[in-house]
């Protein structure tokens, strides 16, 4: 008995899903071709001035000679714009809907750097599809060539985002202030990413310290729970010291390392900058995986 032929159209949509399932398997298996260097800066809750930090930091590499690109990784609730006064006409929904490519949505921001922006209120880009991390992720790319720092402003928490933006990067830094609360949540962050998503390196800043020796503490208390109950290495990276002249620059939407170079906090962030500089990087990872 002769078999029927399957329709044409199916036939036709067999072979355009093929061709995009090995198109995904090559773009996943594809290694970096960049030397920039990774890093997502992350927190277990808002609240701790990770993205003050980000912008901060990167300003303070530009001014050590280094090409920096920025990525506001809150994807449905962005302020990095905000934050450097900037006013973007488009922002990371429009390269996850598709209409425009992630170099197209870049503005510069202070010291020649570049700020890839989100956007706010749209709840749908808090959990990306496959389809569009591919979009995003294989146009976000080709901008790493020109670039010797990629700093990602993760969003607070343990989204799904946060998790994936974070297991994603080369080094991960996590932000904490002297808060309890902020403390149990790093943790519970690093725990996360440790026993869903094999991480097992991090490094911490410890922002609004009173002193450097209160942040030590901080840090050796922390390290003192992860060496306990994790199998994960945690590094001592620097702190900010806390400074009335944050506040004023955040209500003038200037950074205080642009506007009083010379603050106890400025000095923190030219401290942190020069660390990284000085640090060898870590092993990359090959690029961001796609599924």
């Amino acid at each position: 008995m002769q078999l029927e032929s399957a329709p044409k159209n199916v036939i036709n949509l067999t072979d355009k899903l093929a061709e995009k399932g090995e198109l995904l398997d090559r773009r996943a298996g594809q290694s970096r071709k960049s030397n920039a260097r990774i890093i997502a800066i992350t927190s277990g809750k808002g609240g701790v001035g990770k993205t003050n930090i980000v912008a901060n930091l990167g300003y303070a590499l530009t001014q050590m000679d280094k090409k920096v690109l920025i990525f506001d990784a809150d994807l449905g609730l962005g302020n990095l714009d905000v934050l450097l006064g900037l006013a973007p006409k488009h922002n990371i929904s429009h390269v996850a809907m598709g209409m425009m490519n992630i170099s197209d949505i870049a503005v510069t921001g202070p010291g020649n750097m570049k700020i890839l922006p989100a956007s706010s209120g749209i709840e749908s880009l808090t959990r990306l599809s496959d389809q569009q991390k591919v979009r995003l992720l294989s146009s976000l790319e080709n901008m790493l060539d020109s670039v010797d720092i990629f700093l990602i402003d993760t969003g607070a928490g343990i989204s799904s985002n946060v998790m994936y933006f974070n297991s994603n990067a080369d080094e991960i830094m996590v932000v904490v202030s002297p808060e309890p609360t902020s403390i149990t949540d790093a943790y519970a962050l690093m725990k996360v990413l440790h026993l869903h998503y094999s991480q097992t390196y991090f490094k911490l800043i410890v922002n609004f310290a009173q002193t450097a020796k209160k942040a030590d503490e901080l840090y050796r208390q922390l390290k003192m729970v992860t060496d306990k109950f994790l199998d994960i290495t945690l590094e001592y990276t620097g702190y900010v010291l806390a400074d009335e002249e944050v506040k004023k620059g955040i209500r003038l939407q200037k950074m205080v390392s642009e506007v009083c170079p010379n603050s106890e906090a400025s000095r923190c962030f030219a401290a942190l900058a020069k660390k990284i500089c000085d640090t060898p990087a870590m092993p990359s990872k090959g690029g961001f995986s796609f599924i």
